[in-house]
């Protein structure tokens, strides 16, 4: 079999300018190309946090994007290894980021490790964990 890497996710916004803004400032990915009129799209970008990508898009003209249901099929959310969980929950709870409480706590342990959600401006949900084990 070849070798195979996750490469990218694509997310749709309808609030390309926050979602931007978000992934870029917030979590550190890189802008390496932003494309206006794209297919019908305001605009279609690529954002780069080392070797993984994520197509952001808005939706296509007149279309209409549906909100984020944790309840429906596909992917439910992405996750993110920091090597210092409790100091980037620090950093993004002071640029105003708001995190997916569990029992209160925005920190909590599953199985082998601490992990926190978070929510990005169009609904798209991350987790960030300090174990890169299962």
């Amino acid at each position: 079999m070849s070798a195979k890497v996750i490469h990218h996710i694509c997310i749709q916004t309808d609030c390309y300018e926050q979602s931007l803004v978000f992934y870029r400032d917030a979590l550190g990915f890189e802008v390496v190309q932003e494309t206006p009129g794209f297919h019908t799209r305001a605009y279609n970008s690529w954002l780069r946090l080392g070797e993984f990508y994520i197509e952001l898009q808005t939706g296509k003209a007149g279309e209409e994007l549906q909100p984020v249901n944790t309840s429906s099929r596909g992917i439910v959310h992405f996750c993110l290894w920091v090597e210092d969980l409790e100091e980037e929950v620090r950093r993004l709870k002071e640029s105003g980021t708001e995190f997916r409480l569990k029992n209160g706590e925005e920190i909590y342990t599953v199985e082998n490790g601490k992990l926190c959600k978070l929510t990005a401006p169009e609904g798209t949900i991350i987790e960030l964990r300090d174990t890169k084990g299962i």
